[in-house]
């Protein structure tokens, strides 16, 4: 099964999710618990969220989400958090680390893609309630963990081509920015992307298929950007699904004397003040 939602309220449906799989029975409301959330269930669990990357701001704010939704339910007893740093290998030993501390259920923001599955599998298989968000790690829900909640990035990848059709009618070179190597986040974007603008044409992908890397790191999209100036003289778009770790790349690059191009990317307060 898979459900679709957007922004901070994916991980907080991730929370729910888990907390009520766990649950063998659902509280009943009533003027004595009628400000319980409906997923919180009366046997006590400890709960594990691991952030593939917690770093930026937008994690930040996952993690107060994750932090205000578990306050909602006083049977879970403790939520244990770990950062991957954005480092594959770093994200896998958390995931074991919850299942060796003994938690019930385990959300899990698997950055690294399909890297990830066959840790979320073993989670699952020891019968930790194991669901991964956002983006995708691939496998079966069911099998290899027990629900994914995630995003269309397909959609939000057609928007963007929509947007550059529009602003740039005339075609022009197309540079690609995203996370870490390999996550479906970035990849769905750009299969958007080409759906609306070709592979071939007017409109031209330019830099590593099917994008530039960053891990959503600011002082690697600089490195990217700075890379792709000095090799590409002519850059008319830039996609991005983090806008905010766009905000130092971009400044350095404007006092250079570089002009902007046309930007489609998910919004943050640091950007919109650039």
């Amino acid at each position: 099964m898979i459900r679709l939602k957007s922004r901070a309220t994916l991980v907080a449906s991730a929370i729910a999710v888990a907390a009520l799989t766990v649950s063998t029975s659902l509280v009943a409301v009533s003027s004595a618990n009628a400000a319980l959330p409906s997923w919180c269930g009366p046997k006590k669990i400890t709960m594990g969220f691991t952030d593939g990357f917690g770093g930026n701001s937008w994690r930040l704010v996952t993690t107060a989400a994750v932090r205000d939704e578990i306050k909602k339910c006083p049977s879970v007893t403790k939520l244990y958090y770990a950062d991957g740093q954005g480092k594959t290998d770093k994200a896998i030993s958390d995931i074991k680390g919850m299942v060796a501390k003994g938690v019930k259920a385990l959300v899990v923001f698997p950055d690294a893609g399909e890297a990830m599955l066959p840790a979320l599998r073993s989670a699952y298989k020891a019968g930790v309630v194991t669901v991964p968000y956002r983006v995708w790690a691939g496998g079966t829900a069911g099998k290899d963990y027990t629900m994914w909640v995630g995003s269309d990035f397909v959609n939000s990848g057609r928007q963007w081509g929509e947007w550059i059709k529009k602003n740039l009618p005339n075609g022009g070179n197309i540079l690609r920015i995203s996370g870490p190597a390999g996550n479906s986040q970035g990849a769905d974007e750009s299969k958007g992307l080409e759906e609306v603008l070709g592979t071939s044409g007017k409109w031209k992908f330019i830099g590593t298929a099917p994008f530039e890397p960053t891990g959503w790191d600011p002082g690697k999209t600089q490195e990217v950007l700075t890379a792709a100036i000095a090799k590409y003289p002519k850059i008319d778009a830039i996609t991005s699904d983090f806008g905010p770790s766009m905000v130092s790349a971009l400044d350095a690059a404007a006092k250079s004397g570089w002009k902007v191009p046309a930007i489609a990317t998910s919004d943050g307060n640091v950007l919109a003040c650039f």
